[in-house]
């Protein structure tokens, strides 16, 4: 006969616990509900970095410390509800990062993915595996996992650009390996631009090899073609409810996304549009290229401008009201999510 719980058995509950406790046994039964919940449950919260806040004091941390002491000039934003956990979400790092004229920041690899946003100025150079690429507002930039990679700054004006990169992912699976290069700079074997050209015209050479496992081929998607590829959808249809006219980044040798555990996005919204309400499990990291306006997430409402950062965490419901036409950047860890059959989304509600 199945035993039957009595009701005064509070204090013999607690006994058992202690002992199991002492041979790395818990119970299953007093934290159920928080490892299943009904919906996802995050400490993530919705927040927004504002570039007026954030500029000046890049700036005076690169009076007090230089690129190659600092290894990469990095203001990490720290969502308010993980403080002391270096992410913006539970699965992703943020953070601006500056590079002086003259600067370099010395090559290094290391197992984590990293993207680059450039958020002002131009000049600056990232090099990965042999080849550069300038810097320009707007453009997206992959720093493959385990690939050497350096930056430099031989113009004349200070350039940041937002990284974004899969530290808490790595973090979890513990495979953690970063290895500093022989010397700052890595040598170059390709011309600027070698990249692009093989794989990001609708071609690829016969018998191409993936370089760099599943991610993109092409490590850097400039701005200019981005917006003119949203300037023609304009042209061509409605904007869509929730998201205006949105691309994904996708890696040319498979049409999948172009980083395995990040998803990369670029969307334009018209001047006007109140976009319906939109939630999805990914944890989002979103910076304003162009534009200003209002974002709702979940009952909290910001205003942004050019520049700006937010983050709507996962299942949280986002909608936006543009005042100007806008255009975003974003990523998210749906590729991830998605590759383990976890990824959901809720249109219109």
């Amino acid at each position: 006969m199945a035993s039957v719980p009595q009701a005064d058995s509070g204090a013999a509950r607690q006994d058992l616990y202690h002992r199991i406790e002492k041979h790395n046994f818990s119970p299953l039964w007093e934290v159920y509900h928080d490892l299943i919940p009904d919906e996802p449950k995050t400490p993530c919260k919705p927040a927004i970095w504002k570039w007026a806040d954030a500029r000046p004091y890049l700036m005076e941390a690169g009076k007090l410390i230089t690129a190659k002491e600092a290894l990469r000039r990095v203001l990490v934003l720290q969502n308010p509800g993980m403080r002391g956990e270096s992410c913006v979400t539970q699965s992703l790092f943020a953070g601006f990062q500056l590079i002086l004229p003259g600067e370099i920041a010395p090559s290094h690899r290391h197992t984590q993915s990293a993207l680059r946003f450039v958020v002002e100025g131009s000049g600056a150079y990232t090099a990965v595996d042999g080849e550069r690429t300038t810097m320009r507002p707007g453009d997206f930039i992959i720093t493959p996992s385990w690939t050497w990679h350096d930056h430099g700054n031989p113009g004349s004006e200070p350039v940041v650009w937002l990284d974004g990169l899969d530290l808490p992912i790595v973090r979890t699976f513990a495979t953690q390996f970063h290895e500093p290069y022989t010397e700052d700079v890595q040598p170059i074997s390709r011309g600027e631009g070698a990249s692009l050209a093989r794989y990001g015209n609708n071609l690829k050479p016969l018998g191409a090899v993936a370089p760099f496992g599943k991610t993109s081929p092409i490590f850097c998607y400039p701005y200019d073609r981005s917006r003119e590829t949203l300037a023609r959808l304009a042209k061509e249809g409605d904007p869509d409810p929730c998201d205006g006219w949105k691309m994904e980044f996708i890696n040319p040798l498979t049409g999948g996304p172009a980083m395995p555990t990040i998803s990369t996005f670029i969307q334009l919204l018209p001047k006007g549009i109140r976009s319906r309400p939109y939630r999805s499990t990914d944890g989002t990291v979103y910076s304003v290229a162009e534009g200003k306006g209002k974002v709702k997430i979940g009952n909290e409402e910001f205003a942004f401008e050019p520049k700006d950062t937010f983050v709507v965490p996962s299942w949280h419901a986002v909608s936006v009201e543009a005042a100007a036409e806008c255009v975003l950047f974003s990523y998210s860890d749906r590729s991830a999510q998605q590759a383990l059959g976890l990824w959901r989304e809720k249109r219109g509600g």
